[in-house]
């Protein structure tokens, strides 16, 4: 059976392709010309070069394929230039889903986010059922994938086939820019975390979300959304857990949110006015921080049979994957 995998040069999607090919799918990738195919070259993945903006190429990398995992989003919590962001996740979700209807495409699997769901203040765990609107919607990112997973609700009606998956905070090898995530694992390892904020995430395998796109494409109901997620924890815990795998000092001071807001807006005003850089406080990130963003897995690992794996056996190879490709600095 012939799949494409729109953002396969990403976090997830690298994952997927490589689990879709072990899979015994003929694997397509649609990449863009300046991105590094080199790690899908590896996998003996087909290459079409194209972008999710350009129905054409879309059309052409769709046609002959059984499947279609779409998973490319521009995932940045600071753009200079929000108008590009949506034009790939609200626009290139459009076209994805036209080419699909186009080519006659028997299943699609949606990649949307956790970040369309709703949020507490107080620790309260949601799940696919729990009401949301834009209005809730911190930043250009989720703002940009609440509207696209409405396109593909409309297209839904219309009669495509599609199932849509919401991961949570995937960890794992193999995080190449790296996500925002990584990013702090990173930060960790080169000892550039002296505080957290009081928050908290819902952490998964990023293996286990490459299963659950699969799993969805065999199990998912169409019309149906899936919490691709796992624990939730606290980002003291989250840092305590680091601490242990790695033998580094967890930090130990909790910062007050409202010092810290008015930092991100400084940092946010110098990055966007004076250095044209992301800023070293995103001021998306910490406005996301205010909520517990704690996600119930229940129905993916029920209708889908989705793995979860030990976080810390994740957070592990994170560490080494980061350790092992120089991305520590110290």
């Amino acid at each position: 059976m012939k799949a494409l995998v729109t953002g396969a040069t990403g976090f997830i999607g690298f994952h997927v392709a490589r689990l879709l090919s072990r899979k015994s799918f003929e694997v397509r990738a649609l990449v863009r010309k300046d991105c590094d195919v080199t790690a899908l070259r590896r996998l003996g993945i087909e290459l079409i070069y194209g972008d999710v903006r350009d129905f054409n190429s879309v059309c052409a990398a769709a046609a002959g394929c059984a499947q279609v995992y779409h998973l490319a989003a521009d995932y940045r919590l600071w753009v200079p230039d929000p108008a590009a962001m949506y034009a790939i996740n609200v626009e290139g979700t459009k076209n994805v889903m036209q080419a699909c209807r186009a080519m006659a495409v028997e299943k699609i699997i949606y990649t949307s986010s956790v970040g369309v769901l709703a949020c507490s203040r107080d620790g309260a765990v949601a799940d696919e059922q729990t009401p949301s609107q834009l209005s809730d919607m911190v930043g250009h990112y989720k703002r940009s994938k609440f509207l696209a997973e409405q396109q593909v609700r409309d297209f839904i009606g219309q009669g495509l086939p599609v199932v849509i998956v919401n991961p949570s905070t995937p960890v794992g090898p193999h995080d190449i820019k790296p996500t925002p995530t990584g990013q702090i694992i990173v930060d960790f390892l080169s000892g550039r975390i002296p505080a957290y904020l009081d928050t908290g995430l819902n952490f998964v395998d990023v293996t286990d979300v490459a299963a659950g796109h699969w799993l969805a494409s065999l199990h998912g109901k169409v019309g149906e959304r899936y919490i691709l997620g796992n624990r939730n924890m606290t980002l003291r815990e989250f840092f305590q857990t680091l601490a242990g795998i790695t033998g580094r000092s967890a930090p130990r001071f909790r910062l007050p949110y409202f010092p810290v807001l008015m930092a991100a807006y400084a940092s946010d005003a110098l990055a966007r006015f004076i250095m044209h850089s992301p800023p070293r406080i995103p001021l998306p990130g910490v406005k996301m921080a205010r909520k517990y963003m704690f996600f119930d897995a229940a129905k993916a690992v029920r209708d889908l049979h989705m793995p979860q794996s030990p976080i810390e056996k994740s957070l592990q190879s994170a560490v080494l994957w980061f350790r092992e490709n120089n991305y520590i600095k110290n």
